[in-house]
């Protein structure tokens, strides 16, 4: 019989906690998961599914114009956001429900308390101040919002948490920041009928994606009546007889109903007992780990964006199975961060797999960069100005495709297909001889014969 309550203790609800803590259990190992909110994590009530429900919901408006030039009469439309929160709440309580349902079904032990560690094998639950001890702790308590408290105002910001549960729609946003959170954010409360304004301090928003993309979408929000500040940040926020009023460093005073904060997301892992049980956190607080997720204390692993490693829900549960086939399979097994997919929910949307131009032009001698730029058929007859990139990197020498880049409508879902031609080492020939599906707008990416142009040592020829 072992000496410990557990097997495993989960400290934390999300997508990487739940997947560890339901196998683990489906093994027929005693476990326990402790969450303090609610379960599901950043990702299902936070973050990835209520963002792409507003997303879908911003799009109508332009659903509803471009319908005129296929002959359809639409008539006088309205949005009622206290409808669109209420439903979106309905949807994240049922997903809610079934990571609950999967946990339970695996005999898990599900703990709705905040749990700190005491030391090394013991666990504290805050709810009844009882102290549990397991053999294996796992932490995965995800990231938070930086609420970048330098900021003299920063307590009359919202962070994307509380953009889930406005009471009232504003009549106009400014959002700090230029990474993928802001930049969906600008589109979606432009969607919703919102002035909006987005404030970033670089050259160019979405600073690690291609810069061809980058550019293309800069200029189609921008073409929208999103206003993009680059080069400037805010100085002070305070209250104003109509709202907020903002004072940058270049664009003067700004004023808006409500200004948002999407400046990074910080490990959470502020008063969790780490020290206490000795774990080592680097400096801005993420839990330092080896190749397999195991920390500097030999029991105990943490995993997903507490780790501050890739901060993707994907990889978050990646690296839970990759956990599970170490600690319980006699399989060690390390997470591959090599060609993730990834996708931006802007308006245009961005799918990327692999390196971008600039990055791929440090890595390799000699590229050939393939590029289209059209129109969709879909703008033909919408008459919408919209225009869609595609890019794909290639190594000249062995020919394989180490970086494809899209932009434009459904590059997301493009995207995760390209993510399995990447990973099984597809080259441009393979492309090349892959027969194009017509009429659609993924069938650039097999009829881009000719390079557009090549790199050799950084240089563009």
């Amino acid at each position: 019989m072992s000496s410990y309550d557990y097997d495993l203790f989960v400290i934390g609800g999300g997508s990487g906690g739940v997947r560890g803590a339901r196998v683990a259990a489906s093994l027929g190992k005693k476990v326990a998961i402790a969450e303090e909110y609610r379960y599901g994590g950043t990702c299902v009530i936070r973050g990835c599914v209520p963002k792409k429900l507003f997303v879908y919901a911003s799009q109508f408006h332009e659903h509803f114009e471009d319908a005129a030039g296929f002959g359809w009469t639409v008539g006088e439309s309205s949005f009622d956001w206290k409808k669109l929160v209420a439903a979106k709440d309905v949807e994240i309580a049922r997903l809610e429900g079934l990571y609950k349902k999967g946990l339970a079904g695996a005999n898990a032990e599900i703990l709705e308390t905040r749990a700190e560690l005491v030391d090394a094998h013991t666990v504290r639950l805050l709810k009844t101040g009882h102290t549990v001890t397991a053999k294996t702790i796992l932490i995965a308590t995800g990231g938070r919002p930086n609420p970048h408290a330098a900021l003299p105002g920063h307590e009359l910001c919202i962070s994307s948490n509380e953009a889930f549960h406005l009471e009232e729609l504003p009549k106009s946003i400014v959002i700090s920041g230029g990474g993928y959170i802001a930049v969906e954010f600008a589109n979606i409360f432009h969607g919703l009928g919102v002035e909006t304004t987005l404030i970033y301090r670089g050259a160019e928003i979405l600073s690690r994606f291609d810069e061809d993309l980058r550019r293309g979408l800069h200029e189609a929000m921008a073409a929208k009546g999103i206003r993009i500040l680059c080069h400037d940040t805010l100085q002070k926020v305070s209250k104003g007889g109509d709202g907020l009023i903002l004072e940058t460093l270049n664009n003067g005073t700004l004023q808006a109903g409500v200004v948002m904060l999407a400046l990074g997301r910080d490990p959470n892992t502020q008063g969790l007992g780490l020290e206490a049980a000795g774990v080592a956190v680097d400096e801005r607080g993420a839990v330092i780990v080896d190749e397999y997720s195991r920390t500097n204390v030999e029991n105990i692993y943490a995993l997903g964006d507490v780790t501050n490693r890739v901060q993707l829900t994907p990889v978050a549960i990646h690296e839970a199975m990759c956990f599970i086939e170490t600690e319980y399979k006699n399989n060690p097994t390390p997470p591959d961060y090599e060609l993730i997919p990834t996708a931006v929910f802007s308006q245009p949307e961005i799918g990327t797999v692999g390196l971008s131009e600039e990055e791929a032009g440090k890595r390799y001698s000699e590229l050939e960069v393939y590029r289209a730029q059209f129109r969709p058929l879909k703008a033909t007859l919408s008459g919408r100005a919209e225009r869609m990139i595609m890019k794909l990197i290639v190594d000249a020498a062995s020919r394989k495709v180490v970086g494809a880049h899209i932009l434009g409508h459904d590059a997301g879902e493009m995207a995760q297909l390209l993510g399995i031609t990447l990973k099984a080492g597809c080259t441009k020939d393979d492309f090349d001889r892959t027969m194009a599906l017509h009429p659609t707008a993924a069938e650039e990416l097999v009829t881009m014969y000719a390079p557009s142009y090549r790199i050799r040592d950084g240089k563009r020829l």
